[in-house]
């Protein structure tokens, strides 16, 4: 169990690969990623939803990135799901199901978290921009397409 925990908080040291594609100097890691959607789901969670189960699938639906790495669309994604699967087989069976509504995107609370996780990508690609005067739109313009919630749409930049 210890060495499972250890494994898990190395998401802290697992850096989001589309920053670092994007020469991004010390970009966020996959836990950072995380804690954003986290605070992006407590304010802006609908009252219909429910928060506990969002939070919990912010947090926990990149853990296993710190086996299979943080994959974007440039990358080789064919066997991604069944890998990641496994991953957390190993690594955390308890949050399995809680994995396969993320990836699922069925229910109401998989659909507001897939969306969250195009906010916070997309916000955080405005930080970046501001902080490194480059241009991240390829970021923004993948969170309008993938967005269709009104009001998440709205803080878009």
């Amino acid at each position: 169990m210890r060495d499972q925990l250890k494994e898990i908080l190395g998401l802290k040291n697992v850096l989001r690969t589309g920053w670092v594609r994007a020469g991004i100097q010390g970009p966020e890691s996959v836990a950072a990623h995380s804690w954003g959607m986290s605070m992006l789901a407590l304010k802006l969670a609908p009252s219909n939803l429910d928060l506990q189960r969002i939070l919990a699938m912010c947090i926990v639906h990149d853990v296993p990135e710190v086996r299979v790495g943080d994959l974007t669309p440039h990358d080789d994604t064919s066997s991604k799901a069944e890998d990641e699967i496994n991953a957390m087989q190993e690594l955390a069976p308890e949050w399995v199901a809680l994995l396969v509504e993320y990836e699922q995107g069925q229910t109401l609370e998989a659909k507001f978290v897939k969306q969250l996780d195009k906010l916070d990508m997309a916000l955080q690609a405005e930080i970046y921009q501001e902080k490194h005067g480059i241009s991240l739109e390829e970021f923004i313009n993948s969170a309008r397409q993938k967005i269709d919630d009104d009001e998440i749409q709205n803080l878009l930049p």
